[in-house]
């Protein structure tokens, strides 16, 4: 008898996660079930790779959120899946490792004592029970005085929604940290001092608030951290996280702790080193939290919570919506053949490409921090534009293009409010890479006839990067992370780049990569006015950006090289992005054809492909290398190229945190495996044009969302076998590795026919030599 109530019981449990596990993975999709959100993040140091953090929340969510494992600054991001302590749950607004945290919300569970400060909340978990999708997770901790606290999570756009379950603990609690002590760093090479310890001119104290209302059971507050506040023009004064936290029990009792310090019973506090807390019945076994967050006001967070997740929402039912969110897009793409690795690989790459940029409006109006006032309208943040405008751009508009005119819309809302087309947002401008390539962005959507922005005022804003240069033009350097400077947009447009052609070295820094950049910039402008019909306009941005890539070729040496204003050469190590006269050397990705040409033709231009490649030069970790291996294509080695490409994909992609040879940079590197394992690429991406590779897969099934069709991409045999034989497209064979975006959108049939043996074609050049 004994035995069987025994046996009564586990099977009891075991029913009921059965039951739980089924409500959390509906709807049923075996695509967001492939996706792993642990892939990208990264190694166990301070500088890692990776970034990206096993997150729950929607496609391009305002706020995602994450287990706790570290404080997040330039550099860190807040989880790492090497750490065993979990000190809380938080809503963070950092989009990518490199960039600062802003106005970010901790949710800290704990039992007995209050412990507000870092080092002292944290609780050890077991790595074995966590449960990572991009829905909900869940972690079983060890509460600091005795007994297990499980903490699960899940998040709309707007809304974090938590569920702590308490076992054998003491008198439960929960705590909202407003503000922290936080670092701020203008290069990360000032961070430690000495000997690893933070530098101290880099710590500040932002100073929040704390609203407690135990009438109707919430924690409300407000956290004005921007760690980037020391870069860009924009110091976006009244900006803040406000947040409003909603429990599903009464409080026991609450107060605030400041600085370690705990104040019983206060209902308000502002300062620093901030937090509030409620604490709950002894017996309290299951405690539900959630936490609606705004850049405008705590009534717009408490609005965003009753909006997203009403009082009544259980934790599944915001899990089943977000799943349903992810598995709107990711079951859009059915992939057949491949192992369950590759699988895994390519939809957590679709996840990962649909993150950034994100949410910055709620309910139809924004904060701007370029003029410092709320507007009506959409808008996002989050652009880290030189990666993106690569593929992941491409990648959205094929995906997601619903959202794509909201974005356009929100950088030409940043113009107007600010002045200029943003560069690298994150909140407002940071001034950190080159090149303005929101400019090509912005043409790419026009070529793709993605319409609902401001077609005329697109142009004005493209035509002013392209114009005019920043304010002391002449005398600021704009380094890296510079301080203190205004809007750099193309630094070097007026001394020398519009007369001669070249940005100069002994002026502004990076002068290589700003010179191509800006080039390339060019040629998106000249598109966009054949587009509106101005000719004239076309013609002279077209010179220009034909022209210029070839200014900085040293035909002496046969590579890209940055040159002095007088026009001497600056040296080979001098003036590149990261990347070097290598990469650099292949980046003229809109006159590819003309750098063939002067590198000396196709069997020579394919030689230094090789030798790229060969001799270890190819750092697919930086974005200035991920068209290269495509560019074999255009000179006539296609079936080289196509070795190349599983070569790069099989180095640099797995499922380990450390899946990701370089830092994600919203989405980018994953973009590139993305259309790698499609077969073709976007290596200009504002010609409308993708060049041909090697699909992954024997089939490949797009629901493209514009035309509700279906594109077949059929490729029998593509695990195993790397060459392609023959393309055809709806029947017709192609005759160049090219395919316009025309022929894609609208659906359609492609298909490969794949060797285990190098194919002639598309490889002319091959059998020349």
């Amino acid at each position: 008898m004994l035995v069987s109530a025994v046996a009564l019981i586990i099977v009891a449990i075991f029913t009921t996660y059965l039951r739980k596990d089924s409500v959390l993975r509906d709807p049923k999709s075996k695509a967001v079930d492939a996706v792993d959100p642990i892939i990208g993040n990264g190694g166990d140091t301070p500088n890692t790779s990776g970034g990206m953090i096993p997150s729950t929340a929607p496609p391009f969510a305002m706020t995602r959120w994450v287990a706790q494992t570290r404080e997040n600054f330039v550099s860190m991001t807040p989880y790492n899946v090497s750490d065993t302590y979990i000190h809380g749950f938080q809503g963070t607004h950092q989009p990518a490792i490199w960039m600062g945290e802003s106005g970010h919300v901790v949710v800290v569970p704990g039992a007995g004592t209050v412990r507000a400060e870092f080092a002292k909340r944290g609780m050890s978990f077991d790595r074995a029970s966590e449960v990572r999708m991009p829905s909900y997770y869940r972690a079983e901790m060890v509460a600091v005085e005795g007994g297990k606290i499980i903490a699960e999570q899940s998040a709309t756009s707007r809304v974090g929604h938590l569920r702590f379950t308490f076992r054998d603990t003491s008198t439960p609690y929960v705590l909202l940290e407003a503000t922290r002590k936080s670092v701020v760093a203008s290069n990360t090479s000032d961070l430690t001092y000495p000997a690893g310890a933070i530098n101290p001119s880099n710590w500040t104290y932002p100073a929040g608030r704390i609203l407690i209302d135990s009438s109707r059971r919430e924690i409300c507050g407000s956290n004005p951290e921007r760690q980037d506040f020391i870069l860009g023009p924009n110091p976006a004064p009244s900006f803040a996280g406000h947040f409003c936290a909603r429990f599903d029990r009464s409080f026991l009792a609450y107060g605030t702790n400041q600085n370690g310090s705990t104040h019983a019973g206060e209902a308000a506090r502002n300062g620093s080193l901030l937090a509030g807390y409620a604490m709950f019945a002894p017996d309290t076994q299951v405690l539900d939290v959630r936490v609606g967050v705004s850049f405008i006001s705590v009534d717009q967070a408490r609005h965003n919570l009753d909006s997203e997740v009403p009082d009544g929402t259980s934790l599944e039912a915001t899990a089943r919506r977000t799943r349903a969110a992810w598995a709107e897009k990711l079951d859009r793409i059915e992939v057949e053949g491949g192992s369950d690795e590759l699988k895994t690989v390519f939809y957590t790459s679709v996840f990962h490409a649909l993150q950034y940029p994100y949410e910055q409006s709620e309910d139809g109006r924004y904060y701007s921090g370029y003029d410092d006032s709320v507007h009506n309208g959409e808008s996002y943040t989050g652009y880290s534009i030189w990666d993106t405008y690569r593929a992941a751009w491409a990648f959205q508009i094929l995906l997601a293009p619903e959202r794509v005119s909201g974005m356009v819309q929100s950088m030409l809302q940043d113009y107007k409010e600010g002045g200029w087309l943003p560069m690298w947002k994150n909140i407002v401008e940071t001034n950190i890479m080159v090149g303005t390539h929101a400019d090509s962005l912005i043409a790419e959507a026009v070529v793709k006839n993605i319409t609902g922005f401001d077609v005329d005022l697109a142009y004005a804003a493209i035509y002013k990067d392209a114009t005019v240069p920043p304010e002391h033009d002449d005398t600021i350097s704009y380094y890296d992370r510079e301080q203190g400077v205004g809007y750099e947009v193309r630094a070097g447009l007026s001394t020398v780049y519009a007369q001669n052609g070249w940005v100069a070295a002994d002026i502004h820094s990076e002068s290589g990569s700003r010179t191509l950049d800006y080039a390339y910039d060019d040629y998106a402008l000249a598109v966009l006015a054949d587009h509106l019909g101005k000719a004239d306009d076309a013609a002279l941005f077209r010179k220009r950006a034909m022209g210029a890539p070839f200014m900085i070729f040293n035909e002496e040496t046969g590579f890209m090289e940055a040159r002095f204003r007088n026009g001497s050469w600056a040296g080979q190590e001098e003036g590149w992005t990261e990347g070097d006269m290598w990469a650099y050397s292949f980046d003229v990705i809109h006159a590819v054809d003309d750098l063939i040409r002067v590198r000396g033709g196709p069997q020579a231009f394919v030689r230094n492909l090789d030798e790229h490649f060969d001799k270890g030069h190819n750092d697919h970790a930086n974005e200035p290398s991920h068209h290269i291996p495509y560019l074999y294509a255009l000179a006539g080695a296609a079936s080289k190229g196509q070795e190349r490409i599983r070569e790069v994909a099989r180095e640099n992609y797995n499922t380990t945190a450390a899946g990701l040879s370089g830092n994600e940079d919203c989405g980018q590197m994953s973009a590139w495996f993305v259309f790698s394992a499609l077969g073709f690429y976007p290596v200009n991406p504002v010609s409308g044009e993708y060049i041909v590779g090697t699909p992954f897969f024997d089939k490949v099934t797009i629901r493209l969302p514009t035309a509700q069709a279906l594109l077949v991409i059929s490729a029998p045999g593509a695990t195993s076998k790397p060459y392609v034989k023959s393309v055809t497209v709806n029947g017709e064979r192609l005759e160049r590795p090219v395919l316009r975006h025309d022929q894609i959108v609208n659906g359609g049939n492609i298909v490969f026919e794949m060797s285990d043996k190098p194919q002639p074609w598309a490889s002319e050049t091959l059998t020349l030599q």
